[in-house]
């Protein structure tokens, strides 16, 4: 199965989990053998020397295991707060339907590592930006970021480049 195609099997679920916001349902593509494995492949090749991938919680987690597996690199949780049994590092953000915090270990990545960032929906940006300084501030370079699927209309790019303009951001799908 090709991206494209794997990428058809992403499910548009309208006002969920509040009035007004478009949900995408990526279980269907991690359902399908044929279309998690194209997906993960093509994200894995969109950095190839980064050292490490860091995926955000809850769904980037999953793309971002399983890209580490694939690239034979560490992988790093970006977790929701309380969550991390360690010290951490905190940042709230905002988001299309609301505020929320992640962390990060402060011990979570070398000095100067390279790190790939992984989610499965760019929206608005503000996890991702959050992320971005969360790696930054445990001692990590974010290189690029790689989502599944982007929703152009809600900016999140134009968000992340002004934040860090020399962050290459890839996404297997926009609309």
């Amino acid at each position: 199965m090709n991206v494209d195609d794997a990428l058809q099997l992403i499910r548009f679920t309208p006002d969920y989990p509040q009035p007004g916001v478009l949900f995408q349902d990526i279980t269907p593509v991690l359902a399908n053998a044929d279309a998690f494995t194209a997906v993960v492949s093509a994200m894995a090749d969109i950095d190839p020397n980064s050292n490490v991938v860091a995926g955000i919680e809850a769904r980037g987690f999953i793309f971002a295991s399983a890209i580490a597996i694939a690239k034979g690199c560490g992988f790093v949780p970006i977790r929701k707060k309380g969550k991390l049994p360690y010290q951490t590092f905190s940042q709230q953000y905002g988001l299309e339907y609301g505020v929320d915090e992640i962390e990060v270990h402060i011990d979570a990545f070398a000095v100067g590592s390279r790190v790939l960032l992984v989610d499965d929906v760019l929206a608005t940006g503000g996890t991702l930006v959050a992320a971005i300084d969360l790696v930054r501030r445990a001692g990590g370079v974010v290189t690029d970021i790689a989502v599944l699927s982007e929703i152009t209309a809600l900016g999140g790019r134009q968000r992340i480049l002004s934040h860090s303009p020399g962050i290459c951001l890839h996404a297997l799908k926009s609309d």
